[in-house]
């Protein structure tokens, strides 16, 4: 379901074995890795992480996207829009949702200013929503446009 869900945007998941490494991890083991334009992940890879990583490939633009090694950079307003984006495509994956992923980021640590990760989502994130408009990532209505950014 995720495989098919990275495949609309042109990016390749990778299942790496039990117990191999996970290449380009940035948090370490068990969280997923992006290397290029490609997510890595094992069977104890956390949902959030896969998405969390996968929407950074999204976000980023073309030059850091095919060169990443890990750590894809990236701005405060880039990076809330990650969030931002990885609660939508939450919503496109069967028996997940919007509400299941903030729940997973909250036990997780994710820190928001209202105190959890669905507060922001639904009554501070308008800028990160904002964001992902201008750079033609959702359209008008908050909906993924299935598009990379340029």
């Amino acid at each position: 379901m995720l495989a098919r869900l990275f495949a609309r945007f042109d990016l390749a998941l990778h299942q790496v074995g039990e117990g191999e490494p996970i290449p380009g991890t940035y948090w370490g083991e068990p969280e997923a890795g992006i290397l290029g334009p490609e997510i890595y992940v094992r069977g104890d890879t956390p949902l959030h992480s896969a998405l969390h990583e996968g929407c950074h490939l999204i976000c980023a633009d073309a030059g850091r996207r095919a060169h990443v090694k890990a750590d894809i950079g990236g701005d405060y307003a880039e990076e809330n829009g990650v969030c931002y984006l990885q609660l939508l495509l939450a919503d496109e994956l069967e028996e997940v949702g919007v509400a299941r992923l903030a729940a997973d980021m909250d036990s997780w640590g994710y820190t928001f200013r209202l105190g959890s990760t669905m507060a922001w989502f639904e009554q501070d994130a308008a800028d990160a929503r904002a964001w992902l408009e201008a750079e033609g990532l959702v359209d008008s209505l908050g909906k993924p446009t299935w598009r990379l950014r340029c």
